[in-house]
């Protein structure tokens, strides 16, 4: 059962990566025709929301799933990793998941406008937290 949870693990974190990826291009670039739907995606990525410290949210999304993606493949050649790798793997997709949390605040509360693609990666990144979860409770030595 591991096993699997942890290749959906991967599958998850490298498809938060591929969306995260396209939002961060479709902010950098200003590109409409790149923002599928209601039009959503353009209000969230001109607000004011849109960026930390002029980093675009989009672009710490891949940095997050990047993190998540190596530590999972990083778990087998590692000593470290072997015996901290699910702890470290839900710490960081518990802070993901929180931050995901913030910000459907956000784009409901405050923007009032959803964009597509922030809500897919909002849902991989709480199915990723869900997973790792379920992983570190399964784990027979903590």
């Amino acid at each position: 059962m591991d096993r699997l949870l942890i290749r959906l693990s991967v599958a998850l974190a490298a498809l938060g990566i591929l969306v995260s990826v396209y939002m961060t291009i479709f902010k950098l670039t200003d590109n409409e025709t790149m923002c599928l739907g209601n039009g959503g995606c353009s209000v969230v990525n001109t607000s004011i929301y849109s960026e930390l410290y002029g980093i675009p949210v989009a672009a710490v999304g891949v940095g997050g799933y990047a993190i998540i993606l190596t530590l999972l493949l990083m778990a087998e050649r590692s000593r470290f990793l072997q015996s901290n790798g699910v702890m470290l793997v839900f710490g960081v997709a518990l802070t993901g998941f929180l931050f995901t949390l913030y910000l459907i605040y956000v784009e409901l509360v405050l923007i009032k406008a959803l964009c597509p693609f922030c809500v897919g990666s909002q849902v991989v990144m709480t199915l990723l937290f869900l997973v790792s979860l379920l992983r570190l409770t399964r784990e027979p030595s903590l």
